[in-house]
């Protein structure tokens, strides 16, 4: 799944200035693997094998946050490295 991030940057050194053009910079975010571990209630490791988020729903809503592959959060999924997003997992 890519989510889009969008960032907003205004021209000029006046804030209230009418002309002042405004652009925008779209980044897409692509989470990795699932880590989430499965055998901790029982002391051990086991990952799913999940490669890549795909969310369930559309951008916006709660379902957008679950795996459509295996269930989990997207928190348990790999964050981008320099993201900024804790991608050192």
């Amino acid at each position: 799944m890519k989510k889009q991030q969008v960032v907003v940057r205004r021209d000029g050194s006046s804030r209230r200035s009418s002309s002042s053009t405004s652009s925008s910079v779209v980044r897409t975010v692509r989470y990795g693997e699932c880590q989430k571990n499965h055998a901790a209630n029982i002391g051990g490791y086991a990952v799913d094998g999940c490669r890549e988020f795909m969310a369930s729903g559309e951008d916006g809503t709660a379902e957008a946050l679950t795996c459509a592959a295996c269930g989990c959060h997207r928190n348990f999924h790999r964050s981008p490295e320099g993201s900024g997003h804790g991608g050192c997992l």
